[in-house]
């Protein structure tokens, strides 16, 4: 079956519709319970968010997902700043996952980034829902966290060619991600109980976000 899809800013009226829909794709997904809704909830007063980069895509006119953009930065070893992007959430309702329709707004949203002048994005996410929209390990572009680490999940994408020059850059994120975990369950009081449970997806993620590309090679 063919909808017709439509791409466009997220108004004030899809507020609710899309903290709905993140919390129904992330739910038990990472751990038990998720928090990426009550994120997106706050993220959209920080001072790093992108209005003119958060995304809702219709499918027949019915909000079914969204994408949300936050500057972050690059420092490289003399402490020369690079404004870069970072994006997250970034879901699609279950029903109408896999058909696509993530990896069309990620496309949508790229154009629209480098539009804006934007170069380089760097989200931590699983390697193999990113590479095939152009994202490459950290490693390859040099750019670990402060600690030094290259973390397996910390992916890559230059919007230009040649965006990263090759010199050692550390990977800064906006404060907005540090979630306040009291208040995201706070939060979560006023909505509809939804069931914690675990699942293989949650060891998955475990594995994936505390595992490092090691040696020297690239």
């Amino acid at each position: 079956m063919s909808h017709v899809i439509k791409i466009r800013n997220e108004a004030k009226a899809d507020y609710k519709k899309v903290e709905d829909i993140t919390r129904k794709a992330f739910w038990n997904l990472y751990v038990p319970g998720c928090d990426e809704h009550y994120l997106v909830h706050v993220m959209r007063f920080h001072k790093d968010f992108l209005s003119e980069l958060d995304f809702v895509i219709e499918a027949d006119g019915e909000v079914i997902g969204n994408i949300m953009y936050t500057k972050a930065k690059l420092v490289d070893e003399s402490m020369e700043e690079k404004e870069i992007l970072t994006f997250g959430p970034v879901c699609i309702m279950p029903e109408y996952q896999i058909m696509g329709y993530g990896k069309m707004l990620l496309q949508y949203s790229f154009e629209r980034a480098a539009r804006l002048g934007y170069d380089t994005i760097v989200i931590f996410g699983s390697p193999s829902n990113y590479v095939s929209s152009g994202f490459k390990s950290c490693k390859k572009y040099n750019i670990c966290l402060e600690n030094g680490t290259f973390p397996t999940a910390m992916l890559v994408k230059e919007l230009k060619p040649k965006a990263i020059d090759g010199r050692k850059w550390f990977y800064f994120q906006s404060s907005v991600m540090d979630i306040d975990e009291v208040e995201a369950e706070r939060f979560n009081q006023n909505l509809e109980l939804f069931e914690k449970n675990t699942q293989s997806s949650q060891e998955e993620f475990y594995i994936l976000s505390h595992s490092v590309i090691g040696g020297t090679g690239v």
